[in-house]
């Protein structure tokens, strides 16, 4: 009689009432912890309530079987062996194993040089809000909870760009290599308020020739006692790495990670190498971009031959250590410029070169392909992908920029 009831329960054809006194008790079993609030006799109470019916169908079934000598067990409802598999899927996937070996996919792909120091904190910050490490139990309520704590110390950006863009890519990947069900950080964003600007975001040519004036000038100021505490490298940053940016439109801290070996003399022509076993390097391979007149006949090829192998900028001696060291100088430079009085009012003092040179650029005609190949901008279509900037173009272009009076 329990087996005909169930077999009309199961195709659907049993009234509310029924599935309540075959089933409904262990429904509220369920609601009572929590597992579900379906409403009895909705449409979603009653595929649950058959769904209830087929799993006790099946363990009928398995009983006789059982009773017959037939001890395999197999599953026969599809919708069972989905729950079964949904189980398997979701036991304990650790985050931090979860991370290293995302980390090693990439790196295995040439990608992330870094070996993830970048994005490593972020992994931390999570680990440490969640106060476990299982990443399939993380649920895209804790990472909104988790955003919104980040949204306390650090701007819309970082969060974004940063913290939940990492989440996005390891999730992703651990849905791509059946390590997780579901992307959870997909539909996770922090908005970011559009940025206003009130003037160029590069230098003029009297702000640029202001920061070089102070730049080739500089000395270290020696303190009360008469002791120069500022380190050599430091002067030399302050003294050479603006004229440099000013004119290829580099990132200052590929600038600032550059290494005696990176700067070379080829017939006639001082060029350096911004090359990813010197740091990070935003585009990923190496680029080489010659050196303008200025900078040659101030003196860099007699500083670079003076110097010691290695870091020109720096003092690191490990390549690991490379990028972290070039971010502290870089933020040194800046601080630099902004306690001098050197930096103007919305300008970001570093970044500004690169909008500096750009807009040089198109004022000499020269085109964004042989300026982007300079300044390491990666090409905004297939067709830039297509034939070289050879390093003749790139002298011939950065030759054609005009000098700065520097004295």
């Amino acid at each position: 009689m329990l087996v005909k009831r169930l077999r009309e329960a199961i195709a659907g054809r049993a009234s509310n009432g029924e599935l309540q006194d075959l089933i409904g008790n262990e429904i509220e079993r369920f609601r009572a912890v929590g597992n579900l609030d379906a409403l009895q006799g909705s449409d979603e109470w009653r595929v649950i309530a058959r769904a209830m019916c087929l799993a006790e169908y099946e363990a009928l079934e398995r009983v006789v079987e059982r009773d017959e000598g037939d001890y395999t067990g197999v599953i026969k409802a599809q919708i069972l062996k989905d729950a079964e598999l949904q189980v398997e899927l979701t036991l304990p996937v650790s985050l931090t194993d979860l991370w290293d070996d995302y980390l090693k996919s990439r790196m295995q792909a040439g990608f992330m040089r870094d070996k993830g120091q970048r994005q490593r904190p972020v992994i931390d910050s999570l680990r440490k809000f969640l106060k476990q490490n299982d990443a399939a139990r993380v649920t895209k309520k804790d990472l909104l909870s988790w955003r919104d704590m980040l949204m306390q110390t650090l701007t819309a950006k970082t969060v974004n760009d940063i913290y939940l863009s990492a989440m996005k890519s390891v999730f992703a990947w651990a849905v791509e290599n059946d390590r997780l069900t579901e992307n959870i950080a997909a539909t996770v964003r922090q908005p970011k308020p559009r940025k206003v600007y009130g003037r160029e975001r590069g230098y003029t040519a009297a702000e640029a020739e202001t920061v070089l004036q102070a730049s080739r000038s500089y000395e270290a100021t020696p303190d009360e006692q008469g002791r120069v505490r500022e380190s050599e490298k430091m002067v030399n940053v302050k003294r050479w790495v603006p004229i440099i940016c000013a004119f290829t439109g580099a990132r200052v801290s590929e600038i600032i990670q550059l290494r005696k070996e990176d700067v070379t003399q080829v017939g006639g022509l001082w060029m350096f190498r911004i090359t990813p076993d010197a740091g990070t390097v935003k585009s990923g391979g190496y680029r080489d971009v010659p050196l303008h007149r200025q900078i040659v006949e101030e003196g860099f090829g007699e500083f670079v031959a003076s110097a010691q192998p290695g870091p020109l900028f720096h003092n690191a001696t490990e390549q690991e250590k490379f990028r972290s060291a070039a971010v502290i100088v870089s933020n040194k430079l800046s601080d630099w410029l902004r306690v001098s009085g050197l930096r103007p009012e919305g300008l970001q003092p570093n970044h500004a070169w690169r909008h500096r040179f750009k807009t040089s650029c198109r004022e000499l005609g020269i085109s964004d392909r042989v300026a982007d190949a300079i300044q390491g901008h990666v090409g905004r279509t297939a067709a830039d992908h297509y034939g070289d900037v050879t390093i003749k173009t790139k002298a011939d272009a950065i030759e054609k920029l005009s000098e700065y009076r520097l004295r």
